[in-house]
């Protein structure tokens, strides 16, 4: 019983797919700088980045999402197999839950590891960003950010209806 969800939790820790440990987005030394002053700067800025997620990288993430929902998993299962069919009914019920709750903290581990590290790209881009680097977008992304912006004189907005 114990080597079956051994197995079972080694299988479904296998589906937590998690991106790399840095930045994942594309950015360009400014212009009038060299190589040497983007590389320091893009080490200073992955820390930065870093420290604005909390020093957890998305593969911790994606591990502390995956064990919470295994452990919740097993106590609802062994808890609801106790109420139905007592001691015994208490041991299936902690495998089916370790196995359901490992299989719902796949998806889980997938979601938090995304999160962080949407979190470590903005910090990334915006340190290096104001540091004097190029952020590369496609043409139809800069077309939205030109249209959007405000060009002409503030008129205030109308009154509320009373």
């Amino acid at each position: 019983m114990k080597r079956a969800l051994l197995a079972t939790l080694l299988a479904l820790g296998g589906c937590a797919a998690v991106p790399p440990s840095g930045p994942s987005v594309l950015v360009l030394p400014g212009t009038g700088k060299n190589f040497e002053h983007f590389r320091f700067d893009e080490h200073e800025c992955r820390q930065y980045a870093s420290a604005s997620v909390g020093g957890r990288t998305p593969d911790q993430a994606a591990s502390d999402s995956g064990v919470k929902s295994a452990v919740v998993g097993t106590a609802i299962g062994a808890a609801a197999g106790a109420a139905l069919g007592g001691s015994s009914g208490a041991r299936v019920g902690a495998g089916l839950g370790l196995a359901g709750g490992a299989l719902a903290g796949s998806g889980h581990a997938h979601a938090s590891s995304l999160t962080l590290q949407q979190r470590y790209d903005m910090g990334y881009q915006q340190c290096m960003y104001a540091k004097g680097h190029k952020i590369p977008m496609s043409r139809e992304q800069a077309a939205r950010e030109r249209s959007s912006r405000y060009s002409g004189p503030y008129t205030p907005p109308p009154p509320p209806p009373r």
